[in-house]
């Protein structure tokens, strides 16, 4: 959940739930009965009713707002964990936002991307679920990729190519889908659509240089050598990090034998 935003309605929230317990103390407090003495003890009797009815739901209007806040508070903890890599932490503090506020979508990304931090794949999936109904019936393209590298690092190849491919329905300028898409397709021995899934991002993203280097190996496994050869030799058309560079060249070494 965006912190300003959350400050905001909080803060709204608190104010009401003053204004509306002052407001309805006063409406009470002017509750007028007539001058007999059964009546005005029978008026007592029902304000003190009344007062302790509305402390109750002050109470609880207060402890809603002091669990919203907590609940924020750990959510925000856990993304700070996981920026400095304190991945237990991270996990921990996101999993005590999730109790406090299970209906929240945000804190269930928030344990999501804890347990992919920490690689509990089999876990994060299980939560799927729920990613699905908080998100009115689909996965947020956030939740639907972590979701689909949770399946490739399982080897459960068949699961990821739906996620895969609907993702790159809905965003055809998102490149990571295209690239999980085409080592799943690796994986599972589908060269040539392995080949055509890294050339379209290619075509999109000319410099990126994992999708090159799974064009060039989609090539080299088919047993097409001087294809994959020749992906690495047209890199030199484009600018590339002396790192890929290195790179590139290693593999050309690779497939030349």
């Amino acid at each position: 959940m965006d912190l300003a935003r959350f400050i905001f309605w909080t803060a709204i929230k608190a104010l009401g739930l003053a204004f509306l317990g002052l407001l309805t103390a006063k409406a009470v407090s002017g509750l007028r009965g007539s001058d007999a003495e059964g009546s005005q003890d029978r008026l007592r009797w029902v304000r003190g009713l009344l007062y302790a009815a509305i402390l109750a739901l002050v109470i609880q209007g207060a402890r809603i707002v002091g669990t919203d806040i907590a609940a924020e508070n750990y959510a925000h903890t856990s993304q700070q964990n996981l920026a400095r890599f304190e991945l237990a932490k991270a996990y921990e503090n996101a999993r005590r936002a999730v109790e406090l506020r299970p209906g929240e979508l945000a804190y269930w990304h928030a344990l999501a991307g804890a347990k992919f931090a920490r690689k509990q794949y089999a876990s994060l999936l299980a939560d799927r679920p729920v990613l699905v109904a908080l998100g009115g019936g689909k996965l947020a393209e956030e939740d639907a990729y972590t979701c689909a590298v949770a399946y490739y690092a399982l080897a459960q190849y068949d699961k990821v190519i739906p996620l895969t491919e609907n993702m790159i329905r809905e965003n055809r300028v998102y490149a990571a889908p295209y690239v999980l898409q085409g080592y799943t397709f690796l994986a599972q021995k589908k060269f040539p659509e392995a080949e055509r899934t890294f050339l379209e991002v290619l075509q999109m993203f000319p410099t990126m240089q994992v999708a090159v280097e799974g064009l060039a190996h989609a090539h080299f496994l088919e047993g097409d050598r001087a294809a994959a050869l020749e992906v690495l030799g047209q890199t030199s058309r484009f600018s590339f990090p002396p790192e890929a560079r290195q790179r590139f060249e290693a593999l050309k070494a690779l497939y030349a034998q």
